[in-house]
């Protein structure tokens, strides 16, 4: 009861209290009034944050949609809604060392440049299967981030088949023993199976930088000019969008890049996937092919997808070079006609180690790719801005494209660190280079079924009584050699046959004496191009030595990934070619830092090159047009570290075993056209 009577007196209380309230209100209207305001507004506030809005909430404010798409009727790009035309530039990763990526970047961006261009190397990625490499300069993903800090869009091209000059067109080597022949590039089962195992790798690291995505990539190109290869398979094209919409969706726009023409676009296209065309400066082009384009899709907006600043440059074959007026001439017509276009290239960079590719033209002759990939750019291979760079600047600039003038026009400094003189190390003859294995059989096995990606291979045999009882001069016949083959009598170096004269018999004095029968291959870049690019590597076909066909084999593998193990071998005095040949030297001590250089074999006739281990590549000075090898500072080991130069000379040597370390390229040599 004493609980109740308090409620009583309680409530006693709150009608007496609410009584007083009421008088006084009645008294003063405007109090009532103000009291009301108040008592609304608290229960706005109420309901709108603690409720509406509390945990239990279910409805959430709406993000605004990032969307980039074609708008057929006005012919243009959207993006969010509104128009928009890009300029990018080609920056290929996988051919700069990532510490350069940063300032190839702001370079392209200070030009005027709104987006940047690159591929995506599945080689680089996945150089053995299931190994999968996205570290230093095959870290994707940091590259990336970089363009998008740098507020660039992108437009990246995963291919999986590129072209782009390297080595098997940014295919991996082992796709050459999983796919049958003739099914790269088409609806091939076992093809399709290791795409969809590379994209379940690949694709997730790229998703999140889609502009949809709050990223940066605006568009993505499906396979990479496929009106060119043989195949016209349109099932497979048609897979291999469907492939890409599963995880681009409408994140990005999908794209294909193809020549201008019917027979390119016949094959190249693929319904709900935009067309582009490409195409250089040179001769008449511009309206003609923007008006295929135009007319191939119902209009859409205009896209130059590949505008070619030079073009890649090969051993024998004379440098192409084209020139800042050529160029900007036709610059300029594709600006008025409110073309969007890439620059390709805005910097080309380097092929480091055996990452070149190769050419074979219908009706013509093998051709590899030079080590230097510079391509007449914007910026020149070791990055420095060009007469073509700043006369493209000045006119986005005059475009009203937003340019900055944060790059200097003088080159940075290189280091000229002068003569250094060779040692020679070892003969590759001696058993102690050989880190792989050999493998032997009664055939010449390729490359590529031993696991070899690239380098050299020794086939040698023991010549029996009966193959040596022949009469001298007897023919030795290689069926297929790819890509060069020298061949030595007890390690004595009696030929050399390219691979335009295979299957031509060559004269050999054989005699009783002679034992071994070595035959060095060099693969010097697998096709990249056209319909030969399953351009396997070695000897397949047996070798007769008149009318006997040669073996069992031993086959030594030389593929050259790194030299550190060369550190520990005592020089020998007398060293048979091939062999390796070294040097140390200091940085001058009055250097801050590095400086890039470059290499000058001049006097050597044809090897491959390794600074502090690192493989920049083969020179051929003998053959030209590229004479010098670049280096980058960060190559090298700043004083008082020792440097080491180590070079694998396969012909021939100077008298002095010299070369240098020079401040200045040379690209453009004497060119014997060997090919």
């Amino acid at each position: 009861m004493g609980l109740l009577s308090e409620n009583y007196e309680t409530q006693s209380l709150l009608k007496k209290g609410k009584l007083r309230w009421n008088q006084k209100l009645s008294k003063c209207p405007f109090i009532a009034v103000l009291f009301g305001i108040l008592l609304l507004a608290f229960i706005y506030i109420i309901y709108h944050v603690l409720i509406r809005n509390g945990p239990e909430s279910k409805e959430t404010p709406k993000a605004v949609e990032r969307t980039f798409i074609v708008d057929y009727e006005r012919n243009e790009f959207l993006k969010d809604g509104q128009v928009f035309r890009y300029v990018s530039g080609s920056l290929h990763y996988f051919r700069v060392p990532k510490p350069y990526w940063k300032d190839r970047i702001k370079k392209m961006k200070a030009a005027g440049l709104n987006a940047v261009s690159t591929y995506v190397e599945w080689s680089s990625h996945e150089p053995y299967p299931g190994v999968y490499n996205f570290e230093d300069d095959a870290d994707l993903e940091y590259f990336l981030k970089l363009v998008q800090d740098e507020g660039m869009y992108l437009l990246l091209r995963p291919g999986p088949y590129i072209s782009a000059e390297r080595d098997f067109g940014g295919f991996p080597f082992w796709l050459l023993n999983v796919v049958p022949k003739n099914g790269l590039r088409t609806n091939d089962p076992s093809y399709k199976y290791y795409i969809v195992k590379w994209f379940d790798i690949l694709m997730p690291k790229i998703v999140p930088f889609l502009y949809g995505n709050g990223g940066n990539i605006i568009m993505v190109q499906v396979e990479n000019e496929y009106g060119f290869y043989y195949a016209c398979d349109h099932q497979y094209m048609i897979w291999l969008r469907d492939l890409y919409k599963s995880y681009i969706k409408s994140k990005a726009l999908l794209y294909t890049t193809d020549m201008a023409g019917y027979s390119y676009f016949k094959c190249g296209s693929v319904a709900e996937v935009y067309a582009t065309v490409d195409f250089g400066p040179w001769g008449n082009i511009v309206n003609e092919s923007l008006k295929f384009l135009k007319e191939s899709q119902n209009g859409g907006p205009l896209v130059n997808s590949e505008y070619y600043t030079g073009w890649a440059s090969y051993w024998g074959k004379p440098l192409d070079i084209t020139s800042s007026d050529t160029y900007l001439s036709a610059m300029k017509d594709m600006l008025q006609l409110n073309a969007s276009f890439n620059i390709f290239l805005f910097y080309g960079g380097t092929n480091f180690g055996f990452t070149a590719g190769a050419v074979k033209k219908s009706n013509q002759n093998y051709t590899p790719s030079v080590t230097s990939y510079d391509f007449n750019a914007l910026l020149n291979e070791a990055g420095d801005p060009t007469e073509k760079y700043f006369k493209v600047k000045k006119l986005l600039e005059e475009t009203n494209f937003a340019v900055s003038n944060d790059i200097s026009p003088v080159p940075a400094p290189k280091g000229d660190y002068g003569i250094l003189k060779m040692q020679q190390l070892v003969s590759i003859f001696e058993k102690v280079t050989q880190r792989i294995k050999p493998i032997e059989s009664d055939v010449p096995l390729g490359f590529e079924i031993m696991g070899i990606n690239s380098g050299f291979v020794m086939y040698e045999t023991t010549l029996t009584n009966v193959q040596k009882f022949v009469k001298a001069p007897v023919n030795l016949t290689i069926g297929k050699i790819r890509d060069q083959a020298t061949i030595f009598l007890d390690q004595v170096q009696v030929n050399i046959i390219p691979r335009k004269y295979e299957n031509l018999p060559v004269s050999l004095n054989i005699n009783s004496t002679v034992q071994k029968l070595s035959i060095l291959i060099e693969n010097q870049g697998r096709i990249n191009l056209g319909n030969d690019i399953e351009d396997r590597k070695g000897i397949f076909e047996p070798v007769t030595l008149g009318n006997h066909v040669l073996g069992p084999w031993k086959m030594i593998a030389y593929p050259l990934n790194e030299t550190s193990w060369l550190s520990t071998i005592k020089p020998h005095k007398h060293a048979v070619l091939p062999a390796f040949y070294k040097t140390t030297f200091t940085l001058p001590d009055n250097l801050s830092k590095p400086l890039d250089t470059y290499l000058d074999p001049t006097g050597w006739k044809k090897g491959v090159a390794f600074v502090n281990g690192i493989n920049i590549g083969r020179y051929w000075p003998s053959v030209g047009p590229q004479i010098t090898l670049y280096v980058p500072a960060l190559f090298l080991i700043p004083y008082p570290g020792e440097n080491s130069i180590i070079m694998l000379e396969l012909e021939g040597v100077p008298k002095n075993l010299s070369i240098s370390l020079v401040d200045k390229p040379n690209l453009n040599g004497k060119v014997n056209p060997i090919f």
